[in-house]
């Protein structure tokens, strides 16, 4: 037997040695300040199945939180119309998808922080099976401006979302708001 190998064969023959390679070997291998991975999709949660109903006021109510307005603008059918009562003028009014996106656009430029939540549903209505339907459900907006103010409102959205087939993302067709902003 050569130096080497009696030098390596006494090494192992000490039990001292063995533990202290085995907590050399469990170290390295375990860094204590990596947060464990959980297993599933990171932005499951985040962002909804577009394909559902629920997934879309998930993502409604991401893209007003996040005043993500790429996101927001995916929401939205290309005829899209938003209709509102005007109280001073005691008329219905409304605007299409172009006058939509600049307005939200400008929310979103002057809010900090907007908070929305959905609440109740209380109408879902299916106008054509899987392809159109109308949801009428109740909601809590919270928009806290860049100097400080903050407006609250709840009411109701009535949405009539549509999409091209059952595979398809919903999108929001007609938009007729119910609060009393």
């Amino acid at each position: 037997m050569t130096a080497a190998r009696r030098q390596i064969a006494s090494c192992l023959a000490r039990p001292t040695h063995w533990l202290g390679a085995f907590v050399v070997i469990g170290l390295a291998g375990c860094n204590p300040f990596a947060p464990a991975l959980d297993d599933g999709d990171a932005f499951g949660d985040l962002l909804g199945d577009p394909t559902t109903v629920e997934g879309f006021f998930t993502n409604f109510r991401n893209a007003y939180e996040l005043r993500d307005l790429s996101l927001y603008e995916t929401l939205l059918d290309s005829s899209f119309t938003f209709v509102y009562q005007d109280f001073d003028a005691q008329v219905e009014r409304e605007w299409g998808f172009t006058q939509d996106l600049e307005s939200t656009r400008r929310l979103f430029q002057n809010a900090s922080l907007i908070r929305l939540q959905w609440n109740q549903i209380f109408a879902q209505d299916e106008l054509i099976p899987g392809i159109r339907t109308r949801v009428v459900r109740s909601f809590n907006l919270t928009v806290t401006l860049e100097q400080g103010d903050v407006f609250r409102t709840d009411g109701n959205v009535n949405f009539t979302l549509s999409r091209a087939d059952s595979l398809t993302a919903w999108r929001l067709e007609r938009w007729r708001d119910e609060s009393e902003l």
